[in-house]
């Protein structure tokens, strides 16, 4: 078993398929990019009819923080535990998604890593990827790019916090330093949009930033766990109590 394909037993959201993959429903993530495309119309499309959104922007917003939190996390894990950096550069990443909001299946075209640390990763992860990401869905939604932002910042998170939560699980102080040096000059400013700790043995996120989640048909009122619309107190009391919560 490949180093990627270990990474399945920490979590579903860390299991990529190895190899351009073959069907239609797939979509290669740098035709998503593009400016206009029907790719990412088509994304927006099927989170709208799943969550029914009141506004776009919190379409947008949806749509990020489910996106950033399945699409990059095996490469940011990896990184963590083995300071190597997987190509999933654009035009090697695709994604599958699923028939409500979100991503089902992820798939890279071989198991290659790129030479570098820390900056090649942000380059991969961020620069090439979930920033022109942003950029993209603020154009088509006038949603706020720091917010987008926000879910960018939350979905990078839970590829560190996840690992802590299944039966099999990395060390959470382990994690929470490997995020530290992760987030402390990640381009964006995902430092300022949130935090992660520790709570009940776990990996937990604080948001800076609301995903309007409360707006949607699927939310119903209800904040997410994380969000900053809840006191700090507030969240963090109930992360340490293990009381089930919404995450991306």
């Amino acid at each position: 078993m490949t180093a990627v394909a270990a990474l399945a037993e920490y979590a579903a959201r860390y299991r990529v398929e190895i190899g351009e993959p073959a069907g239609s429903e797939w979509l290669r993530v740098d035709h998503i990019l593009e400016p206009g495309g029907p790719e990412l119309t088509e994304l927006l499309k099927r989170d709208d009819e799943a969550s029914g959104h009141r506004s776009a922007h919190a379409n947008a917003l949806s749509l990020m923080s489910f996106y950033a939190g399945r699409a990059p996390a095996t490469a940011l894990l990896l990184w963590a535990l083995e300071g190597r950096v997987l190509d999933i550069r654009p035009r090697n990443l695709w994604v599958r998604p699923h028939e409500g909001h979100g991503i089902a299946a992820v798939a890279v075209r071989s198991a290659e890593f790129l030479p570098g640390g820390l900056d090649t990763l942000y380059d991969v992860v961020l620069r090439q990827h979930l920033l022109p990401l942003s950029e993209e869905l603020h154009r088509r939604t006038r949603a706020g790019l720091r917010q987008v932002y926000g879910g960018v910042a939350a979905g990078c998170a839970m590829g560190f916090c996840a690992a802590t939560r299944e039966k099999v699980t990395v060390d959470p102080g382990y994690l929470l330093e490997r995020w530290r040096s992760f987030v402390a000059k990640a381009p964006g400013g995902l430092a300022r949009l949130g935090d992660v700790e520790v709570a009940a043995g776990k990996l937990v996120y604080l948001r800076n930033t609301c995903c309007l989640y409360y707006t949607s048909e699927t939310g119903k009122n209800t904040l997410c766990g994380s969000c900053c619309l809840t006191p700090r107190p507030t969240r963090q009391a109930a992360y340490e109590a293990g009381r089930p919560i919404l995450t991306t």
